[in-house]
């Protein structure tokens, strides 16, 4: 597990670890796909990376903030969770998103 202080990212993690594909890794920079970040704690909230009309629509509902652009390894757009309520779900959105094959490529 990782040594997060906050619980939330805690159970997260157990969760998406236990994903029948056994593809989830937790390292010290966050959660992984295949070796691709999808997921991290920043500060105490969720970052997460997600199809840029996607991540578009949580901000516009309010639901998320944007991550300023730096971050090299993002597939689409990175946004924040504050409710971690709302973890889980677009925690998953984002595992399935960072870790599907590129068009083109075979699983």
């Amino acid at each position: 597990m990782t040594d997060s202080p906050v619980p939330s990212f805690e159970l997260l993690a157990a969760g998406l670890l236990e994903d029948p594909d056994l593809d989830v890794s937790v390292t010290a920079t966050g959660l992984h796909v295949h070796g691709k970040l999808f997921a991290y704690l920043d500060g105490t909230d969720l970052a997460i990376d997600l199809p840029q009309q996607r991540a578009d629509d949580l901000v516009k509902r309010g639901v998320a903030t944007a991550v300023p652009a730096g971050r090299s390894e993002a597939k689409g757009a990175w946004v924040r969770i504050a409710d971690a309520e709302d973890w889980p779900e677009l925690a998953s959105e984002a595992h399935q998103f960072v870790g599907e094959p590129a068009v083109g490529k075979e699983s």
